[in-house]
């Protein structure tokens, strides 16, 4: 076990988001005490609620105390990511906390990208820590892309020919549970990954079957997209971030395949097949 204290309490942040809530079922069903935090601070499947909020540092004491592990992430919807978790990272490293922190794929690709400069300030840091970096969330395709498959049949995204190895929210938070529960991982980075790598056009086939359906696929430019997202109420900042970040899809950057997710958890990552079928009723709602 890592940390200074073997019986010491894990704090998840985010703890209520797709990641969040499946990593605080699974490190409970292993017999670990967690703390939930979320901006409301209530108790999450069972697990002690903390109150906690990114960018208000008065709120890091209270979630951090009787914490020797933590589990880092920006929820979606914020754009700052350097400015935001750099204070967290030094939060814990000041308290001798070790740290699983999640970013994204490719971040690494040049110190100058933020995610990576958070990164490097916790490597720097002097504490155990474990980075993640999941590929694109095959929950997107319900969480994000549901609206454009029920109104016009077709997930619309500025994504042009390129492929992803989508992988699925329950296969990071069982290897963030993983790198928090040992220490075999510590000091490594991992590039999270699904089984294969897919256009969104396949995609679409694969929920056309599940659904059934036909969902389409229409390739479309950063400015429509970003239209379609504040049309929906996402705010042009982070609309424009996620428009940002599909043109390493459109380069073919985020078509690798690791073996990271069955090195971390023991077992094969999830497909988009197969994370269809387990949400078939949502997707047909």
């Amino acid at each position: 076990m890592s940390g200074n204290n073997p019986a010491g309490k894990i704090l998840v942040l985010g703890a209520s988001g797709h990641v969040g809530r499946p990593l605080v079922k699974a490190l409970l069903a292993k017999g670990e005490a967690v703390k939930a935090a979320s901006r409301g601070g209530q108790p999450i499947e069972g697990a002690e609620g903390v109150a906690f909020e990114f960018g208000k540092p008065e709120t890091f004491a209270a979630a951090f105390e009787g914490v020797d592990r933590a589990f880092v992430m920006l929820p979606g919807g914020y754009v700052n990511s350097k400015e935001l978790l750099t204070p967290v990272i030094e939060a814990a490293a000041a308290r001798k906390v070790k740290v699983v922190l999640q970013t994204a794929i490719g971040v690494d690709a040049d110190d100058s990208i933020p995610y990576r400069q958070v990164e490097l300030a916790l490597i720097g840091a002097g504490v155990p820590y474990v980075i993640l970096r999941p590929n694109w969330f095959t929950d997107n395709f319900l969480n994000f892309w549901k609206p454009g498959i029920d109104h016009a049949g077709v997930v619309a995204v500025p994504a042009g020919e390129g492929k992803s190895s989508f992988v699925d929210a329950r296969d990071i938070a069982a290897s963030a549970a993983s790198a928090l529960t040992s220490d075999r991982l510590d000091g490594l980075a991992f590039n999270l990954t699904g089984p294969q790598a897919l256009g969104y056009g396949e995609a679409a086939e694969i929920l056309s079957g599940v659904i059934g359906r036909k969902v389409g696929y229409t390739p479309i430019d950063d400015e429509t997209f970003v239209g379609i997202l504040t049309g929906a109420g996402v705010g042009e900042d982070y609309a424009r971030f996620l428009a940002f970040i599909f043109h390493p899809v459109r380069e073919g950057w985020t078509a690798g395949v690791t073996d990271a997710v069955e090195t971390l958890t023991g077992h094969a990552p999830i497909s988009v097949a197969r994370w269809a079928q387990d949400n078939a009723a949502a997707l047909r709602a």
